[in-house]
């Protein structure tokens, strides 16, 4: 697909947490000469304990900052994004897990707030009091909080960002 849009010149945004990205450098630094490509780097947290818990069998958060490193270096346009913030659970992590990105040279960065959709609701709730019981009802009160009483908003605009005094709270963390 990437040599395709290289061929016909159509712009790409990636938004991974895969280290796999890097097999494809060639071409993705040619689609970045031609200024055809933007690429944000998932991170969701630089413990490894949490990050392997959360997402199993997925790049380390070294390695995906060794990812924003190589891709700078090759000067394709590259971001972090802090995502999914939890708040309680990874919120605090914000100006660290930005810092680290922004080191490695990082030129961009972006956030979202966990959104439960679905039979993902029940998933994580069930992971959440399994693996964190003592904070599990205050993430969850926190989650809901963020999206009207709910764990999920589909409303566009606000989705991503939630709403209320945590979502703000969380919005003035990344902004500083």
């Amino acid at each position: 697909l990437l040599q395709t849009c290289l061929e016909y010149k159509n712009p790409v945004g990636i938004i991974t947490k895969n280290s796999l990205l890097l097999r494809d450098l060639d071409i993705l630094t040619e689609l970045a000469q031609l200024n055809l490509l933007r690429v944000m780097i998932s991170v969701t947290s630089l413990r490894e304990e949490l990050r392997s818990s959360m997402e199993p069998r997925t790049a380390t958060s070294k390695k995906r900052l060794q990812v924003i490193e190589t891709l700078a270096q090759n000067k394709v346009p590259v971001g972090v994004l802090v995502a999914p913030i939890i708040p309680g659970l990874n919120s605090d992590e914000i100006p660290d897990i930005i810092k680290a990105a922004a080191d490695c040279g990082a030129a961009t960065a972006g956030y979202t707030i966990v959104r439960l959709n679905g039979e993902i609701a029940s998933i994580f709730r069930d992971w959440l009091y399994k693996n964190k019981p003592d904070a599990a009802d205050k993430i969850w009160n926190h989650i809901e909080a963020c999206h009207g009483g709910k764990v999920n908003d589909s409303r566009p605009g606000i989705r991503m960002r939630g709403e209320g005094k945590i979502a703000e709270s969380i919005k003035q963390l990344f902004s500083l």
